[in-house]
């Protein structure tokens, strides 16, 4: 590994500090302590005098001061005085204390029993300010449980205020991942983190209140534990009630309720909790608006969207809470990326599902060119946030036919497909197209002209599942009651291969979308006639693949509609009456107990038996029979059954001569 130091040299700043900086290293311990204390009052303030004297590799002798025992007390506590301020630093500067291993030692002084409670205090503190960076070695900490415990001992009630705070804000950035969350949990830092939260300080109240969240985010063990936690008789649930109050520090306010959204998304709160309708909604739709400060505003437009994304109701009370949707107006015109991020984001969650709720959205004046600018935002974060704003937008039918189509917004989402994307939001905008490619979209003419055919066909060929069931969906979409020609083109372009390869997917909802662009394309008389008549070996080997497959009943309808299709539209060949496999099915589909498959299996038959010349054949092949043994079954299903039997009764049984 190279030295990060190399190239913090300035000559002037060498110069000038390199009388202390040599006798730092004397064993004269009075000159080493003249030098420290030079040093210190150096760096205090200034990054260009931090980069000089890190650049001379002073880092690895005060890490040696500083681990020494043998050394003086106040040689120790300086040098550790010193790292704290050089990781007050640039992130480059934070880079090079790591290389070093300044962590471990740091954390090596901070847990020791034996350390005077000023130098502990003073290594916490550096402690702190490193951890706080994303590239800090925070799996240290979690190596052993017993030092996450030594913490919560250290900043006990009889502690030091500061104390207290550094070891809330050490533990902050410790939930990266659900086991680091799972790691504080049995460490028992709810309960620390519950007394924090209930002493009327800010300073401490904030970081307790930011880690609580971190470690209840998709964790329900996590939010579990924390629900069924109580300070002096109180639960933590009504601790973050309280702190929901307007009285309260902003900060606290929000804090709390990005613990409440979390702990109902992670599955531990119903949406219907009087905590998330009648406190922790109101609370975040409040904090959006132009009372308060932007940050704050964009925060709290994360966190409501987040709330309310996959319920409905908490969608709709939202809309309607405290001008939400004026106040998200306002925000998305404000030049931080956060806050378009957040306001867009809030307008995916809001419109998700709600037509009315879409309708007064788009009618906010110039919201949409606010949100076709956002496609073209230099933040990766606002592209992929206004996307899945026009995502939820493009489920309005009214909208794709009037406001989408005056905006032309196919163009630059097709334009966001150029490069190399990141995968989330080539998902997002792959399926904003699918909604865009539905039959009723005046967008679909121009997107086909556009190339959208080759480039879904080439999305299918993706390895992410979710990439391949857009592409798949949205050809399904291009389909539908489409010209003969765009058929011919989706068939042409995907290939017959790789409609195999996708009818044997791994997941389930490709199988099941490719069905139904197959069941598209089979779905006029002509289509059917022209698409069998060239590819009708490759048809009927799809179907038979599904058929034959461990699918579940929902796939094999699929797969009997398309034979239905084909039964009921060719007319020049009996292609299915001469697939063995498909009649052998169709046999035993009439007489499983499934619904599904026995009434698709009478459907496939009713049309059979629509042409003359075909009751011999189908008598010999047992399927009538089996249709004369499903009249008379006893019903389990009064009504399916009553359904299936008028169906048999308009056959005719006569035999042909």
């Amino acid at each position: 590994m190279n030295d990060p130091t190399i190239g913090y040299c300035d000559v002037e700043d060498v110069e000038n500090s390199r009388s202390y900086i040599d006798e730092l290293y004397s064993d004269d311990a009075y000159k080493c302590q003249e030098a420290i204390v030079c040093l210190k009052n150096a760096v205090i303030g200034s990054n260009k005098k931090k980069g000089s004297v890190i650049s001379q590799g002073i880092v690895p002798r005060l890490i040696a001061l500083l681990r020494d025992e043998s050394k003086d007390y106040a040689l120790r506590l300086d040098a550790a005085i010193v790292i704290g301020s050089l990781a007050k630093g640039t992130e480059s500067q934070v880079h090079s204390l790591i290389y070093y291993e300044t962590v471990q030692v740091l954390l090596g002084i901070v847990v020791n029993p034996g350390t005077d409670r000023r130098l502990m205090e003073t290594c916490l503190g550096a402690l702190k300010t490193v951890l706080q960076y994303p590239f800090a070695p925070i799996e240290l900490l979690h190596s052993n449980i017993g030092n996450l415990q030594r913490l919560i001992q250290l900043a006990s009630p009889s502690s030091s205020i500061q104390c207290q705070e550094y070891v809330a804000n050490i533990f902050v950035p410790l939930c990266h991942s659900s086991h680091q969350q799972k790691n504080l949990c049995q460490a028992n830092v709810i309960p620390f983190l519950a007394r924090l939260m209930t002493t009327q300080l800010t300073v401490l109240q904030v970081p307790a209140l930011k880690c609580l969240a971190a470690m209840c985010f998709t964790n329900k063990y996590v939010s579990d534990a924390v629900c069924q936690t109580c300070h002096e008789e109180r639960s933590i649930l009504d601790i973050l009630t309280v702190l929901l109050s307007r009285t309260r520090d902003v900060q606290i306010q929000l804090s709390a309720s990005r613990c409440l959204t979390y702990l109902h998304r992670s599955g531990s709160l119903r949406a219907d909790d009087y905590r998330i309708v009648y406190k922790t909604l109101p609370s975040l739709a409040r904090l959006c608006s132009e009372d308060f400060d932007e940050d704050t505003r964009a925060t709290a437009a994360e966190t409501l969207a987040y709330l309310a994304e996959i319920d409905s109701e908490l969608q709709r009370l939202a809309a309607i809470s405290n001008h939400l949707i004026c106040s998200l107006a306002n925000l998305i015109r404000c030049p931080s990326p956060l806050s378009r991020q957040g306001a867009f984001r809030c307008f995916a969650s809001l419109a998700a599902n709600d037509e009315d709720i879409r309708k007064r959205i788009i009618e906010m004046e110039g919201l949409m060119e606010e949100v076709l600018n956002g496609l073209k935002d230099t933040c990766p974060e606002v592209r992929l946030s206004a996307v899945r704003c026009l995502h939820s937008l493009s489920r309005s039918v009214q909208l794709l036919r009037t406001t989408f189509q005056d905006h032309s917004v196919w163009r630059p989402l097709m334009d966001l497909l150029v490069g190399e994307p990141s995968l989330e939001l080539l998902t997002v905008v792959t399926s904003t197209i699918c909604n865009l490619l539905l039959e009723f979209s005046p967008a679909k003419e121009p997107m086909l002209e556009s190339g959208a055919v080759e480039m879904l066909c080439e999305l299918t060929k993706h390895s992410d599942p979710a990439l391949r069931l857009n592409g798949s969906w949205a050809l399904m979409n291009m389909a539908f009651q489409a010209e003969q020609h765009v058929k011919s083109k989706i068939i042409n372009t995907l290939g017959t291969d790789r409609i195999f390869q996708l009818l044997g997917d791994a997941d389930e909802r490709v199988i099941m979308k490719t069905l139904g662009l197959l069941r598209n394309l089979l779905s006029n008389t002509l289509h059917i006639e022209i698409i069998m008549s060239e590819h009708s070996s490759e048809v009927l080997r799809a179907v038979n693949l599904v058929l034959d497959g461990p699918h579940p009943p929902e796939v094999k309808e699929q797969a009997l509609i398309i034979i239905s299709n084909i039964t009921a539209g060719a007319r020049d060949k009996d292609y299915v009456l001469e697939d063995e496999n498909i009649i052998k099915k169709i046999r035993e589909f009439l007489v499983v107990s499934d619904n599904k498959l026995q009434m698709g299996a009478v459907f496939v038959v009713r049309n059979l038996m629509d042409k003359s010349g075909r009751q011999k054949m189908l008598r010999e092949s047992g399927i009538l029979e089996n249709l004369e043994q499903l009249l008379h079954m006893t019903p389990r299903d009064s009504q399916f059954y009553e359904d299936i039997r008028q169906e048999i009764l308009r056959f005719d049984f006569s035999d042909e001569h």
